[in-house]
């Protein structure tokens, strides 16, 4: 087997005729599955990412692809069903936020592997917030998925990540579609994708939820699965039209990002804008992996060929 140095010479050896390109993911929680369909559309039309740049849920798909590991973490979470997903939350039973992460994290890890962002394939930077010095952080270095959970740390639904002695949350925050981090890079295109565009004009019905293969829970066992579909169906329902403080505090966040996306986009305009409507799903609904997944590569088809025209 090849060093990791050497895995890097022979990609870049064997990547350096195509066209190279600046990938900026944004921010928008369950959204951002729309960006494994973006990346997908590039590698299949023949450009080569060479540098990614992202916040929360672009740091985390970012970071994945970056790693090697896209496809695994695609076919991990089109499994998810909507209750599979209140498996992952570790609430934290704490003021700073109702969520811990620990479980999601330790699941990537084990999935991905560990690895210093240094040494990845692609150049990468992950977005986040200092909020005691209300400044952001770009993080290009150190475990690839300190980066990540310190990106993703949504104020009021996962507690703030400490790293080298900042208190960091989400990179959304401050700077929810990352441009400027690509400005050093030498590369033919920059595409961003904005994952709280207009919201489109035609309204879409939720999937029924995939029925579960029946299981022999017996016991405990069985009442904490009722127990946690219950509370699946009462915070995922769609059709309750009352905000409970998840939903109040997620929507909020957003309407903060899409004021301060547009700003940012207008002040350095990419040569390629990738919208994603901020009405195609709500933050939570990662169970509606595939669709964003297909979301994502349609746009992509849509605004490459009218971004290169």
């Amino acid at each position: 087997m090849p060093r990791v140095s050497s895995i890097k010479q022979i990609y870049i050896m064997s990547t350096s005729t195509r066209e190279s390109v600046s990938l900026v993911l944004g921010s928008g929680g369950a959204r951002g599955l729309a960006h494994i369909g973006i990346i997908e559309w590039l590698n299949d039309h023949g450009y080569r990412i060479a540098s990614i740049s992202g916040a929360s849920m672009g740091a985390l798909v970012g970071g994945i692809y970056a790693a090697g590991e896209l496809d695994a973490y695609k076919g991990w979470v089109c499994s998810l069903g909507r209750t599979d997903v209140l498996r992952f939350l570790d609430f934290a039973f704490s003021g700073e936020g109702l969520l811990k992460g620990d479980r999601i994290m330790d699941t990537l890890r084990e999935m991905v592997g560990e690895c210093a962002i240094e040494n990845l394939p692609i150049n990468f930077t992950a977005v986040a917030t200092d909020i005691e010095r209300q400044r952001e952080v770009w993080i290009t270095e150190g475990p690839l998925f300190d980066a990540v959970r310190a990106s993703i740390a949504v104020p009021g639904v996962f507690t703030p990540y400490e790293y080298q002695g900042m208190t960091l949350v989400d990179g959304g925050l401050l700077n929810p579609v990352p441009i400027a981090p690509t400005f050093r890079d030498f590369t033919d295109l920059t595409i961003a994708v904005n994952l709280n565009a207009k919201a489109s004009r035609s309204k879409r019905t939720d999937p029924p939820p995939t029925p579960r293969k029946s299981e022999p829970d017996r016991g405990y066992q069985a009442r904490i699965r009722q127990f946690l579909d219950a509370i699946g169906e009462n915070l995922m329902s769609s059709g309750d039209q009352r905000l409970g403080v998840f939903e109040l505090t997620t929507r909020s966040f957003e309407t903060m990002q899409n004021a301060i996306a547009a700003t940012k986009i207008s002040g350095y305009r990419p040569d390629v804008l990738i919208d994603v409507p901020r009405d195609s799903s709500a933050a939570h609904e990662f169970h509606r992996a595939r669709e964003l997944i297909d979301l994502g590569y349609s746009l992509a088809e849509s605004a490459m060929g009218a971004g290169r025209n």
